[in-house]
């Protein structure tokens, strides 16, 4: 079976922690060993976020006035290469005798998605309200609320291609474990037949889903810091869902911010393929895999 597991930015830093390396690299740690676990019979391509690690990039760039910040599309490739690096050594030290790639990946998106006038993704730390008003007045970002807090939000287009699509399948095909388009994927537009980079970060999980998608594979896996898919989440009525269809599940309202995007994602591939959808804990990989666990989306020929 070929699995695009598709890692939530709680798998590296969870809510609430300082973005510290080694904190991420427990994090990944623990990750690696339920990745690991399924490669055994299974072709596996990982993928993940890096909201977090872009925004405190951003910060870092900020803090030092004597060059141009640097643009969001190079951010992000520092951070997927960080959290791909990172990745890559721990499936190594559960993998010795794999072949495991890291590959930058850029991902297309349109010049004029509403996106650009739109910010919606977040990224970077967490801030109090004082904090985030102080913060959006000194630098001119843009912050929304992201649960009991704030965070700054940025541009998130639709992807629409990926650039190393063959790249990644030739690594697929010669039996490496490929980490790639690492959160969202870099964003760029072509123009004139040139690739340029924008100032967005791609939604993580939309990118999952198109390049599960394009290689046509069995399952999605998107894997987070809850057990499930909530409906009424947050209410005394709050009740998980266990096996859905895209129809199903679309009927219902998510978090635009955290959930939403993974329900979104999970459609879109069952629509397209043959194949399903699972949304759940990282620590239940194997049990979603095997369809006894989470919250499993799939066509109505169940």
């Amino acid at each position: 079976m070929q699995i695009v597991i598709a890692l939530g930015g709680n798998a590296l830093i969870k809510r609430g922690q300082p973005l510290e390396a080694d904190l991420q690299l427990h994090n990944i740690s623990i990750a690696a060993k339920a990745i690991a676990e399924l490669t055994q019979e299974n072709t596996v391509i990982v993928t993940h976020g890096n909201g977090p690690q872009v925004g405190l990039l951003a910060l870092q760039a900020e803090a030092y006035n004597r060059v141009k910040p640097y643009p969001l599309d190079v951010l992000g490739a520092e951070s997927e290469g960080m959290i791909g690096y990172l990745i890559e050594q721990k499936l190594l030290n559960e993998l010795p005798n794999r072949q495991v790639a890291t590959l930058l990946t850029q991902v297309e998106v349109d010049v004029d998605d509403p996106a650009f006038v739109h910010p919606t993704k977040p990224i970077g730390p967490l801030y109090t309200e004082a904090e985030a008003k102080q913060i959006a007045t000194e630098r001119g970002w843009t912050i929304a609320p992201d649960g009991d807090a704030y965070r700054r939000v940025v541009p998130s287009p639709e992807p629409r291609r990926i650039i190393e699509l063959s790249t990644i399948r030739l690594l697929v095909q010669s039996g490496a474990i490929v980490v790639c388009t690492g959160g969202g994927g870099i964003p760029v537009v072509i123009t004139k037949g040139a690739i340029r980079g924008v100032e967005a970060v791609i939604d993580k999980d939309l990118a999952a889903a198109l390049l599960a998608i394009k290689l046509n594979a069995d399952a999605l896996l998107l894997l987070t810091d809850v057990d499930a898919v909530y409906v009424e989440w947050g209410s005394p009525n709050a009740k998980p869902l266990s096996l859905v269809t895209p129809q199903e599940l679309r009927s219902y309202q998510f978090a635009s911010g955290s959930m939403a995007p993974k329900v979104e994602a999970a459609c879109r591939f069952v629509n397209a393929t043959k194949g399903f959808a699972g949304i759940g804990r990282l620590e239940d990989a194997g049990t979603i895999l095997a369809r006894q666990a989470g919250t499993i989306v799939q066509s109505s020929n169940f």
